[in-house]
């Protein structure tokens, strides 16, 4: 009987932890450690009032895919209280001539092909790894050939690529999509997914992006 007694006391308090913690998971009110991470040295940003959100993303990223017409819209969202840039990361030298591709684009204001780009690796199963097949798409695209050329090989793009080490190194990013919020706050899909369970990935989305705005009004 004693024993019966105590399994229930036992259980009792399991139950009121997992209570807690599920209290706790809050994609509205992220704790840290849990749907957040803080940087233990906070990274400086020059956007003023405005907050920085940086996104770490992949080209060939499914996950990324997903979560760009969420982000997309969250961004627009937010209008002018943020100041909101992609960092095509570079895991390995492979990944080189996407970041390229990321930085032209961006260079040429022509951001509206970012997502064609998505869409012809993870809808047409285009290969765009390399730069030849990169210029195949862009000539598509009625992006001029040599302008994109020249533009690609310059040395300021060349050095935003050589400023993505850096970034990934400062911020630890080890997997994408991952967001940067005011120069400290980490969160990503994977890691509110690692606390709520069980979830499409649409909704892991839908709740990343919650955490997001909670971690924004941080800053208020």
């Amino acid at each position: 009987m004693r024993l019966m007694k105590q399994l229930k006391q036992w259980m009792a308090v399991a139950s009121i932890g997992l209570m807690a913690f599920s209290v706790a998971a809050s994609p509205t009110e992220p704790v840290e450690g849990m749907e957040y991470q803080r940087l233990q040295t906070p990274q400086p940003t020059d956007t003023g009032k405005k907050t920085e959100v940086l996104e770490f993303f992949w080209y060939n990223c499914p996950h990324c895919f997903v979560f760009e017409p969420a982000l997309a819209e969250w961004v627009k969202k937010r209008g002018d209280t943020i100041v909101f840039r992609r960092v095509p990361v570079g895991f390995r030298e492979s990944f080189i001539p996407q970041q390229k591709l990321y930085y032209t684009l961006e260079a040429l204001n022509r951001f509206d092909v970012h997502r064609a780009v998505f869409d012809a690796v993870h809808v047409g199963r285009q290969k765009l790894d390399k730069e030849e097949q990169i210029i195949e798409f862009i000539e598509k695209q009625g992006i001029d050939k040599k302008k994109f050329i020249d533009t690609f090989n310059s040395f300021s793009i060349q050095s935003k690529v050589n400023r993505v080490r850096q970034l990934m190194e400062a911020y630890r990013i080890d997997g994408v999509p991952t967001v940067v919020i005011d120069g400290q706050y980490i969160t990503s899909p994977s890691i509110v997914g690692s606390v709520v369970r069980g979830q499409s990935e649409q909704a892991l989305n839908a709740a990343t992006l919650q955490v997001m705005d909670a971690l924004l009004a941080k800053k208020k």
